[in-house]
C-alpha cells in the first residue's frame, strides 16, 4: 500500500472520537467537585430526617433515627445509656428547644475522622446553634463534644471554627 493508496478520512469516526475525548475529561473535571459538595450528604440527610420526625412530634421515629434502629421499641433495653425517657426530656415539648418548628444545618464538616460534626440551627421556644455529631461508623446521631461558631467571613463564605472543650482550657481547630 502506498501514500497514494490510504483510506479516506472516516468524519463519523473522528467525531465520535473527539466527543469521547471531551466527556471523559469533563467527566474527570466533575466528578471532584461532587464528590467534595456531597461528601456529608448522608449525615446531612439523617439530620434532616431526624427533625422532620421532631418538628411532627414523632418522638418514637425520631428515637429511632437518634439511634439508628427503626425496631427500637422491641429491644429498648440495648439504649440504656441514653434511654427513650431522657430522650423525651430532651426534645420533648417541654425539652431544652421546646417544640421544635423548623431547623437548618448551616454547616457540615468531616475533618474530625470518623464522625461528621453538623451545626443546625433550630428554631423552637429558644432559637440557637447546636452541634450535632453522626457517626459514619454507625450511623447514629449524637450531641456533639465540640462546638461549631461561625467566624468571620472571607470572599462571601463563613470560616466556621470547632473548638473542643476540655478540663484545663478550650482547644481551638480550624475547620476548612
Amino acid at each position: 500500500m502506498t501514500l497514494l493508496d490510504a483510506p479516506s478520512f472516516d468524519y463519523p469516526k473522528a467525531r465520535r472520537r473527539r466527543i469521547l475525548a471531551i466527556a471523559a475529561v469533563i467527566v474527570c473535571l466533575l466528578t471532584p467537585v461532587l464528590v467534595f459538595t456531597l461528601w456529608n450528604w448522608p449525615s446531612e440527610h439523617r439530620v434532616n430526617t431526624f427533625f422532620a420526625a421532631v418538628e411532627r412530634q414523632d418522638y418514637p421515629k425520631a428515637f429511632g433515627i437518634w439511634n439508628n434502629d427503626p425496631d427500637w421499641q422491641a429491644h429498648p433495653q440495648r439504649h440504656g445509656d441514653y434511654p427513650y425517657s431522657r430522650f423525651l426530656k430532651d426534645w420533648g415539648p417541654t425539652g431544652d428547644f421546646g417544640v421544635v418548628a423548623s431547623h437548618q444545618i448551616l454547616y457540615a464538616t468531616s475533618h474530625l475522622g470518623n464522625v461528621c460534626l453538623l451545626a443546625v440551627e433550630v428554631k423552637g421556644k429558644k432559637r440557637a446553634i447546636s452541634t450535632f455529631a453522626v457517626s459514619t461508623k454507625d450511623h447514629t446521631v449524637d450531641f456533639a463534644p465540640f462546638d461549631l461558631t461561625p467566624g468571620k467571613k472571607v470572599l462571601g463564605l463563613t470560616r466556621w471554627q470547632i473548638s473542643m472543650h476540655t478540663d484545663e482550657k478550650p482547644v481551638m481547630l480550624r475547620a476548612k
